[in-house]
């Protein structure tokens, strides 16, 4: 028996929805990697919109003119990767904002708002302001960043950001931070097998009641608490891996001076 346009409509609806934990996740990564291609024409934007602050047509130099011609600019005065000026700022103002669009607003859907007369209006205004407050910070970093080239291609008021001081001991633990991600991504899932094992009850002769092994741990964490809890402890994992590997290396730096000290007071 066909369906009706109405249970068809609805079917596609109930095949299409999806939670609104996934829709933050897939928005904000959507987002996050156009802005990887579209981050070199809001360099040239930017540039743009700051050329002439406040002055009368005319009266200022003109570095940027039309898109074409400014793109060569940006690339002659800060090299190709100038284009990319900005990227991490914006990748975090893409995913803060859209990851809380998309999250809203189909909450919204969920909740069905948007089946209401004048909902889905309410429900996109709402959802797009609350986004904007959230990124609104990192756009503003973005912007400054963007806008920071060489004294004679530089237009606007030049924000000059010094992150960290390059023999600041916070170059080393940002560096170890950033690293950490994929060490977390790749070693959580071994670091909870290797709990489990060594935490599972024994019996007489010292062999383990619940796992057979790594990967028998590993499968069974999969099938009964699914592939997520292969991620437990993520959080506090990653928070301690940075500064763990850091202080460790600081210390043993410190302790080889104290040793060759002893060393050379002892000759």
């Amino acid at each position: 028996m066909p369906l009706t346009q109405a249970q068809q409509a609805s079917g596609i609806e109930a095949t299409e929805t999806v939670p609104p934990a996934v829709d933050l996740v897939l928005g904000a990564s959507a987002c996050c990697l156009a802005c990887v291609f579209t981050n070199p024409l809001e360099v040239v934007k930017t540039r743009l919109q700051l050329q002439g602050e406040l002055q009368a047509r005319g009266t200022y130099p003109r570095p940027y003119r039309g898109f074409v011609a400014s793109v060569a600019a940006v690339a002659r005065a800060d090299g190709l990767w100038g284009l990319q000026k900005g990227l991490a700022a914006g990748l975090l103002y893409q995913g803060l904002m859209n990851g809380v669009r998309f999250y809203c607003y189909s909450l919204a859907c969920q909740a069905g708002l948007t089946q209401q007369p004048g909902g889905t209006m309410v429900a996109g205004a709402v959802a797009g302001a609350l986004g904007a407050f959230v990124g609104s910070p990192a756009y503003l970093v973005k912007t400054q960043l963007q806008a920071q080239t060489v004294a004679a291609m530089a237009v606007g008021h030049q924000h000059h950001h010094q992150w960290l001081p390059e023999d600041s001991w916070l170059v080393a633990l940002a560096g170890g931070m950033i690293s950490s991600v994929a060490v977390v991504a790749v070693m959580t899932p071994f670091d909870v097998a290797s709990t489990r094992l060594y935490n599972q009850p024994v019996d007489g002769a010292g062999k383990g009641q619940l796992y057979g092994g790594l990967p028998d741990c590993l499968v069974k964490i999969w099938r009964q608490e699914g592939p997520i809890a292969l991620y437990k402890g993520l959080g506090p994992a990653y928070l301690r891996l940075g500064p763990h590997t850091i202080l460790s290396m600081l210390f043993w730096d410190e302790l080889r001076k104290l040793a060759r000290q002893a060393q050379h007071q002892g000759t």
